[in-house]
């Protein structure tokens, strides 16, 4: 049942401030519609007894004290004088108006005001309210007092007019202060709602807009900041998300291409148990090649999670990747250490993501042989990736290590450019580094350091 009766407050912003213009216009109204009509009966009273002191005065001309006794004189005007005057000597009632009683309002009033004596004024509230004022005449032997009598009906239909005419201007002005504060309210923040537009469509297609560009005033330029604050972490994030997509894409795809192979040999013809065996063994390596390359990235991916240390053989890490890149038969893979075999201070797991881009483009592009040489070095380890092939083209080196770029897209070979940026990633997120060596020749080197365990 409450509910019926509450209204709650507006929802939105125009109509909140709207609602507080109009309760401060509204106070402050009543506020000057009082002042105002207390002042105008004020006013109209004041007018009310300069006139009833005036005609005091005129009919204290009238009235002889130089006498004992005193004597009421006679005028022209006395029809005039003698409407609503009482005359009295001390508290005796010498004239008084025709039509009125000695018991009516009127007349206890004007007795009242005799016995006070001296000049005064009070109202007689009634069915016909009046106000009455008294004035002393003295002479040389007698005092006498004149009361005389106002109607206040006129005055206060006068200020009863003024005051519903400050009603319904109030209303007017408080309807008109409502339509002009949601209607300059609104426009105010009409750029608010286009740019919260903007910024939807934007995030949503991760634009390169920002509100910087536009000129706002500073409240406006504050939220286009912080806005485009939000659109630059919302690009880095769908940017991220792409990142990772491709990645695991590219990575993943080896492990299935293997599956895919090994399902369509072994389907080919009908097979025996050991081969049948071979098969099993192969597809689960690769499924847990998958998992493995899985967990590596999106443990790489989560923001503010540092890479897991760990301690791994770099040798039998190499020589499982090569043994899967399986390399044509006139292709040679060299692979070597120079010294003790070093301990690299990562996971093997992250180690063959490191690796295995660097290795897969040497074979994909070496024309006989490919050598890998693993060193320690004072502040780690170090391996370097070499082949004999075409080589970087001079270029295209500065963008190398940048995702989605190929020097050649059409070379025969497949691949989306997210091998060797993924390389450096995982690298730098361990604690080394991927970098290429645009001196050697012929062929190209890249070299992958990494802290020693």
């Amino acid at each position: 049942m409450s509910s019926v009766f509450f209204r709650p407050t507006p929802r939105t912003l125009r109509g909140r401030l709207s609602l507080v213009a109009l309760t401060t216009a509204t106070l402050l109204m009543v506020i000057l519609t009082v002042a105002f009509n207390t002042v105008i009966r004020h006013r109209l009273q004041h007018q009310a007894d300069d006139e009833l002191r005036t005609r005091a005065a005129a009919v204290a001309t009238t009235i002889d004290t130089n006498r004992r006794t005193v004597r009421v004189l006679e005028t022209s005007n006395d029809r005039l004088l003698d409407t609503n005057v009482w005359i009295y000597t001390g508290t005796r009632l010498l004239e008084q108006p025709p039509a009125t009683t000695p018991h009516s309002a009127l007349a206890r009033a004007a007795d009242r005001l005799a016995r006070q004596g001296g000049t005064h004024c009070l109202t007689a509230d009634g069915p016909d309210p009046a106000r009455l004022c008294s004035q002393s005449v003295s002479g040389g032997q007698s005092t006498a007092t004149v009361v005389t009598a106002l109607d206040l009906s006129p005055y206060r239909s006068s200020a009863d007019t003024l005051l519903l005419a400050s009603l319904v201007l109030d209303a007017v002005m408080l309807a008109c202060t409502y339509l002009l504060t949601r209607l300059a309210v609104g426009r105010a923040l009409r750029p608010v709602g286009t740019m919260t537009d903007q910024a939807t469509q934007w995030s949503a297609v991760a634009s390169a807009e920002r509100f910087s560009a536009l000129r706002r005033p500073a409240e406006l330029a504050r939220l286009g900041a912080s806005l485009d604050a939000l659109l630059d972490r919302i690009r880095a994030v769908l940017r991220h998300e792409q990142q990772l997509t491709g990645e695991l894409s590219h990575e993943l795809r080896t492990p299935l291409s293997r599956i895919v192979a090994e399902l369509d040999w072994w389907q080919a013809r009908p097979r025996s148990a050991a081969e049948t065996e071979a098969t099993h063994k192969v597809i689960a390596d690769a499924a847990r090649s998958m998992r493995t390359i899985c967990d590596t990235l999106l443990d790489d991916a989560r923001e503010g999670t540092p890479t897991t240390p760990g301690t791994a053989e770099i040798l039998p890490v190499l020589h499982r990747l090569a043994a899967r890149l399986e390399a044509p038969v006139h292709m040679t893979l060299d692979v070597r250490d120079e010294g003790s075999p070093p301990e690299a201070g990562v996971q093997a797991a992250l180690l063959e993501r490191i690796v295995s881009p660097l290795l897969t483009n040497a074979v994909r592009y070496a024309t006989s042989r490919v050598t890998v040489t693993v060193r320690r070095e004072s502040d780690g380890v170090r391996i370097d990736i070499a082949d004999d092939g075409p080589g970087v083209p001079e270029p295209f080196a500065a963008q190398l290590f940048q995702p989605g770029r190929r020097a050649d897209p059409g070379d025969g070979h497949g691949g989306a450019g997210l091998g060797l940026p993924l390389a450096r990633r995982l690298a730098r997120s361990a604690g080394g580094e991927v970098t290429y060596d645009p001196g050697h020749t012929p062929g190209a080197r890249f070299t992958v350091r990494l802290p020693a365990a």
